[in-house]
């Protein structure tokens, strides 16, 4: 088990956002509105996409027409193809929303958010660094505060995280808008502007609640997913 600070050094006058946190919707199913759905046969239920409601700005993601097949390839073949299935770091948004908790640990300089979903960390630099050295998967994060708001500005993804489980993706060129905002002392507000000109025709934004963790002994557990894959990824090549 992994057991973070609770309290994290304050920054300033401005909220102090440490804590664990999780979305209570189902985006990772879908960004878009979405019906209840089958899931493969022999799993029944269990499998079974969750309904709801579109947690997009205005609906509908304002994909480029030539980019729509390929996300119509990736929902076909989304029980394989998902990079959540293979246990690759979600990136950003999608870290966010994946249905299980993530800690803020915020400092002066820094602010830490660790993920339990394949025990996934990032960095908000709160001071630029300068650009990135190389893409990767959660991307190069650097922070700032516009009131009470903390502004989070993420490039340097690599092309090969999806944004939920029905194929919506984005490519290399994915620059994203982070905005969390303390609404309660229990609810954070959170807003990912996404931009992508190989993708999408213009920008947009998914908007959701974040829900503080405040069972007792709340605390991320390990949950390192890489050998639950061995047999999905390479029974085939074996065969």
């Amino acid at each position: 088990m992994v057991s973070l600070p609770a309290l994290a050094q304050s920054s300033g006058k401005k909220p102090n956002l440490s804590g664990m946190w999780q979305a209570l919707n189902s985006a990772n199913w879908e960004l878009e509105a979405h019906a209840a759905e089958a899931g493969p046969t022999a799993l029944g239920a269990l499998a079974a996409v969750a309904p709801g409601p579109s947690v997009v700005v205005g609906g509908e993601i304002p994909y480029l027409p030539a980019a729509l097949a390929k996300r119509k390839t990736n929902r076909e073949q989304r029980w394989t193809a998902d990079p959540e299935a293979k246990c690759f770091m979600p990136g950003v948004p999608r870290a966010t929303y994946l249905p299980y908790p993530f800690q803020i640990v915020q400092g002066t300089d820094k602010t830490m958010i660790s993920y339990e979903f394949a025990d996934t960390v990032r960095l908000v630099h709160m001071k630029d660094p300068g650009p990135a050295p190389a893409d990767s998967w959660m991307g190069w994060s650097v922070g700032h505060w516009e009131g009470d708001t903390l502004v989070v500005d993420v490039t340097a993804q690599n092309g090969d995280t999806w944004l939920d489980r029905s194929g919506n993706y984005h490519s290399d060129a994915l620059h994203v808008v982070e905005r969390y905002t303390l609404r309660s002392p229990d609810v954070l507000m959170y807003e990912a502007t996404i931009e992508d000109p190989k993708v999408f025709s213009k920008a947009w934004t998914v908007r959701m609640p974040l829900y503080r963790r405040l069972d007792d002994g709340a605390q991320l557990m390990e949950f390192k997913c890489i050998p639950f894959t061995e047999h999905f990824l390479y029974d085939k090549v074996g065969r």
